[in-house]
């Protein structure tokens, strides 16, 4: 696709300027998510301006109107994320615009992104293709009296920094793409919990402030037993507090221990993607790794 972004854009009677992200207060972007009913948080929007680049839509004296970001893995893929534009300029070309500047700050990079209802009429004009449906599973979170499976093989337990080069690599197998940069500041951010064979690392689970409690992301497993095994710990840690886990899983074990748990389905997004499709969505066997929950909508 040939695009040419403009520096300015006319909408109805204002003109809008693109701005960097970084040069923003994060009250002002804060605002932005309210107006549009996104739960990020302040203290949210800043970890993702640490993880990745972006832009601004402001109009004449200054108003955010507008934000999209981009995060970088190596040279070749990027997800996008936090395309939002506010209610009076969704109907109005704004989000091709600021999705036209973003093209150009991301060429030659395949991309990947999660988006809204709202949103894939869009996207789709931009020739991004659908993939998969994601589960945004959240509630007050209900630690269940069962306790472990026996057929876990395995020691489950709390992971320390000696254990992020093992994340990485499980991460980068069950994702597609290596994202060692984003990892670690999640890892800096979060409480983990692994699950060990011997001194092998065979699946985890991240957990994080964010939003209105914590979120349960990424997940990385082979099997769903596996799976269940390294969220459930968070569970019983967040056991009547808001918790959230995004996934693409829509039936089987980890599905319903979800649903168990107090996290039901509570909304959905689609997954798109332009150019090279990842392969994390496909479940080759018990010895595949998978992610079973993505970092978040925005990070994929």
């Amino acid at each position: 696709m040939e695009l040419k972004p403009s520096g300015s854009l006319k909408i109805d009677t204002f003109s809008m300027r693109i701005g960097d992200i970084e040069d923003v207060e994060l009250d002002r972007l804060h605002a932005l998510s309210l107006s549009v009913g996104w739960p990020h948080r302040a203290e949210d929007w800043q970890f993702l301006r640490q993880s990745g680049e972006g832009l601004v839509a402001l109009d004449e004296i200054g108003r955010v109107l507008g934000s999209a970001m981009w995060f970088a893995h190596g040279t070749d893929f990027a997800t996008v994320g936090m395309v939002i534009t506010s209610p009076r300029l969704q109907t109005l070309g704004a989000g091709q615009w600021l999705m036209k500047r973003v093209f150009d700050k991301v060429a030659g990079r395949d991309l990947r992104l999660n988006a809204t209802r709202a949103a894939r009429r869009l996207y789709l004009s931009l020739d991004f293709q659908p993939e998969k449906t994601v589960y945004q599973c959240q509630g007050i979170a209900r630690a269940q009296t069962i306790v472990a499976p026996a057929n876990i093989r395995g020691d489950v337990r709390s992971l320390g920094e000696n254990d992020i080069a093992a994340v990485i690599a499980l991460d980068a197998a069950g994702f597609g793409v290596r994202r060692a940069a984003l990892i670690e500041k999640l890892f800096a951010h979060s409480a983990g919990y692994g699950l060990f064979r011997g001194d092998r690392l065979s699946a985890f689970a991240l957990c994080r402030p964010f939003g209105r409690g914590h979120v349960v992301g990424p997940v990385v497993a082979e099997s769903d037993p596996d799976a269940v095994a390294t969220v459930r710990p968070h569970v019983a840690d967040h056991s009547g507090s808001f918790l959230r886990i995004d996934t693409h899983m829509d039936n089987g074990e980890f599905a319903a221990f979800l649903a168990h748990s107090g996290m039901p389905v509570f909304d959905t997004v689609l997954t798109m993607s332009m150019g090279k499709r990842l392969p994390d969505f496909v479940i080759g066997g018990a010895a595949t790794l998978t992610t079973y929950a993505l970092a978040s909508q925005t990070l994929g």
